[in-house]
């Protein structure tokens, strides 16, 4: 008889604690996780925050978090949460006892390791009592979001033929006449066309004087990026590693000219984030929320083509006025004669392209292992 009581005094308790620290675990119970950056180039070292608050006077005997993260997170300490790692997703454990109105807050030091458009929505967070007699679940919206951007290489790793082209570009700057910056009149030199002369001028001065041109400090450069790694290859990418270095090389050129004082522009014959059907197109700017806009862009990019490079060309040939010219960079895995064709044609109106050939790549997980060691 003794031993009944006692088991049903230990189920009482049982049944108490329960109660008390198994019913109750999740009320007052907080959490948020934030990350040290909203954007980051990949390669770059961040970290993720985590705070997690008791508001009651009961202490949570356990809290779990569990939570689904990208592959890519290549967090630097282990010690406190358990990771399960997959190819495109690895699963966060952590377990936490708090004391009554206690906070804890958590730091986790990650590397991101690849370029993307990243989203953090929930968190699943269970408590329970001693024994798990009772325990509840639900779920936290985080909503964090992270876009990581292409490598940047600096200069001297860029292809010779790059800096050639961009030197040359730095040099026009100064010596190409701008058609719509008139600095005032001279005279005329003999060899100005008649368009030039300013009647007015000439009258008072007595001899003949010519507009005076100032010359364009701003020369506008549209970086395209071709996904197709050959003619034959349609919808996904078959050489990612070819198309990251591309969009390295991207990256670094926009940078690089929007420092410089120009204008750049940015498109792709890629599918993007926006699941628009319609291929990107940035007019070119100035600035860093330019430069944002355009790395953002850049992190978008899906390894699944849109349309063949040559259409995307055919379409660039359409929607441009005549009399507008640009410095196009056009950054591909190969040129057919289709392609090169079409670039003919947009020299033919005035335009210069500078093709930047994508060759000898070297895959970006080793290009990642480089900068982790």
């Amino acid at each position: 008889m003794t031993f009944v009581w006692l088991c049903c005094a230990c189920l009482l308790v049982l049944l108490i604690q329960g109660i008390i620290f198994g019913i109750p675990v999740l009320r007052h119970t907080s959490y948020s996780r934030h990350l040290t950056k909203d954007h980051c180039y990949a390669g770059d070292s961040l970290e993720m925050v985590e705070v997690i608050s008791n508001e009651k006077w009961i202490p949570i005997i356990w809290l779990r978090l569990e939570a689904m993260l990208p592959a890519s997170f290549s967090f630097l300490s282990k010690e406190v949460i358990q990771i399960s790692k997959g190819n495109i997703y690895q699963n966060h454990r952590s377990v936490f006892t708090l004391k009554p109105y206690n906070k804890i807050t958590r730091e986790h030091p990650f590397i991101a390791l690849n370029r993307g458009l990243y989203s953090l929505e929930t968190v699943s967070m269970s408590g329970g009592d001693l024994i798990g007699l009772f325990s509840s679940t639900q779920l936290v919206p985080v909503n964090v979001s992270l876009c990581v951007y292409p490598t940047l290489l600096s200069i001297d790793n860029m292809p010779s033929s790059y800096r050639t082209w961009q030197g040359d570009l730095e040099v026009s700057r100064w010596v190409v006449e701008d058609p719509f910056l008139i600095l005032g009149t001279r005279e005329y030199s003999g060899n100005d066309p008649m368009n030039r002369i300013h009647w007015k001028a000439s009258a008072r001065a007595g001899q003949l004087q010519v507009y005076k041109q100032g010359y364009t400090a701003n020369p506008e450069v549209i970086v395209y990026v071709n996904v197709q790694v050959n003619e034959h290859m349609w919808n996904v990418v078959s050489n990612p590693e070819m198309i990251e270095q591309a969009l390295s090389y991207a990256a670094t050129a926009a940078s690089h000219l929007i420092q410089q004082g120009m204008k750049v522009g940015f498109g792709h014959n890629a599918i993007h984030g926006s699941q628009s059907m319609q291929a990107i197109r940035i007019s070119p700017g100035y600035g860093k929320s330019h430069l944002d806009d355009i790395l953002k862009a850049m992190a978008q990019v899906e390894m699944k083509c849109l349309q063949s490079f040559e259409q995307f060309l055919k379409d660039e040939l359409d929607i441009r006025v005549d009399g507008e010219t640009w410095d196009y960079l056009m950054i591909t895995g190969h040129v057919s004669e289709a392609i090169e064709e079409l670039i003919w044609r947009l020299r033919s109106k005035g335009n210069s392209v500078m093709v930047l050939p994508v060759v000898d790549v070297v895959s970006m997980g080793e290009r990642m292992q480089e900068v982790i060691s």
